[in-house]
């Protein structure tokens, strides 16, 4: 049975914000079932034990959050949320359930907004932040760069807050941060990279070598079933099936997943939407004899 470190449930491609960073999705909009989540879960035991709220949508509209945790726990799932953080008030009733392990802020989302609306936002998550100081769940502050070297007046501001307010003491330049971030408080980490642009099927192909996570270490599940290589396929374009329907091993060796892959090992975008993603590119990528990574 083919493992993943992660696995992407989209429970909501519907969102609260229209940022110009995000692309949106053209597809219907859906809030999945406590039915089909609970099918899903059976679907992917074995697969992954890690699960991402994420791909479209804002996770924290969905009605039935707080049941979709219980069930994950009840499966022996850890859930990791991306939100944008607007409505973070409605997590702190949760801080308590087991299957959460993390939460990450996508502080990006504020891009342009006046230094009233931000204070009130970041004053919201340091209220997230100390509700969940002791507990066993992680928060991890994610900012994206403009441009590489180019400063940016809010992202300073807001790093500045972060230090503030957690009492941190060291130099926090601008720019790229490890894979995991800078701890910079009790569970606490701040995580920079570079804006990038979303794959758009009707964008210019880009030239040069190839390389994706996805289909190796993850896969996504949209609100309607549809399981695609990755979170950055934000209208379904790489429909490898409906879970729903065929077991996800046998999407994982359908002739397409497995061309996909391959593909990715000899460094190669075999699909339309890969060879538009400049994503890939942003890869330190070091493979075993297996094709898994180092």
């Amino acid at each position: 049975m083919k493992r993943f470190k992660k696995t992407y449930i989209e429970i909501t491609n519907a969102c609260n914000l229209s940022c110009d960073f995000c692309p949106g999705t053209k597809r219907k909009t859906e809030y999945m079932s406590a039915e089909m989540f609970g099918a899903i879960l059976e679907k992917i035991k074995g697969h992954s034990d890690n699960l991402y709220f994420h791909v479209m949508g804002e996770p924290l509209l969905h009605p039935q959050f707080g049941l979709f945790l219980d069930m994950c726990a009840d499966k022996g799932f850890r859930v990791n949320i991306t939100t944008n953080g607007i409505l973070v008030e409605r997590l702190i009733p949760y801080i308590d359930k087991t299957a959460l392990r993390q939460v990450s802020f996508s502080l990006h989302s504020l891009e342009g907004n006046n230094k009233s609306e931000t204070e009130s936002y970041l004053n919201g998550i340091f209220d997230y932040i100390r509700a969940v100081k002791g507990k066993n769940v992680s928060v991890s502050l994610r900012l994206w760069n403009l441009i590489a070297d180019e400063k940016n007046a809010q992202n300073q501001s807001m790093i500045d807050s972060f230090k503030q307010r957690l009492g941190y003491e060291g130099e926090i330049q601008q720019g790229e941060t490890p894979v995991n971030g800078i701890k910079i408080g009790d569970k606490v980490f701040l995580k920079q990279a570079e804006r990038f642009e979303w794959p758009d099927i009707n964008g210019k192909e880009l030239p040069g070598e190839a390389f994706c996570y996805g289909l190796r270490d993850q896969a996504a599940i949209l609100a309607d079933g549809t399981v695609v290589p990755c979170c950055l396929d934000a209208q379904g374009i790489i429909n490898l099936g409906n879970v729903i329907k065929t077991p996800l091993q046998e999407i994982i060796d359908s002739p397409r997943a497995k061309a996909i892959y391959e593909g990715f090992t000899q460094r190669r975008a075999v699909e339309p939407l890969c060879l538009r993603c400049s994503f890939r590119k942003r890869f330190d990528y070091k493979l075993n004899a297996d094709g898994g990574r180092v």
